[in-house]
């Protein structure tokens, strides 16, 4: 963990001792919703933590019909496994976890790590280059603190 990382966990964990935990649980929970959110965004953009674009995909042979028109659109990468229904949120009044769970944690390890993995389940392996999925970065530091900072605003 970096040392800003520390920083701001010292400083959002005594903010947050001052609170019931059920009000700990509900901000956790919406400071966990808006780190969800920009990790889906980032990930749509085919970015890094670090703002550094993604490897491009390996070129497939075109697929064309008899006029000359490319039948197969181009698929977004890792379009699904930035829905809500797979970036998973976890908040309890003690910590927050954004994540993959599941079988979609594995397929995000692998782009995560660059490991090799099989295409399909009894087809050729492939050595995936490293696609950082999920990751603090400087923005969403200043996120959190910024949602935490609204949140006791009220007070």
């Amino acid at each position: 963990m970096s040392e800003d990382l520390r920083a701001l966990e010292a400083w959002a964990g005594a903010l947050l001792a001052k609170l019931q935990p059920a009000q700990r649980r509900a901000i956790n929970h919406k400071v966990a919703i808006d780190l969800r959110r920009s990790q889906a965004q980032r990930i749509k953009a085919q970015q890094g933590p670090d703002g550094a674009a993604y490897p491009a995909r390996k070129r497939r042979k075109e697929f064309k019909g008899k006029n000359g028109r490319i039948k197969r659109q181009k698929a977004a990468m890792f379009a699904k496994i930035r829905t809500a229904k797979h970036l998973k949120v976890k908040a309890t009044g003690d910590q927050i976890e954004v994540g993959f769970f599941g079988w979609v944690a594995r397929v995000a390890r692998v782009h995560q790590f660059g490991w090799q993995d099989r295409v399909k389940k009894k087809g050729a392996t492939y050595s995936y280059p490293a696609r950082p999925l999920l990751g603090i970065s400087d923005a969403n530091r200043d996120s959190i603190r910024n949602s935490l900072l609204k949140y006791f605003e009220k007070f």
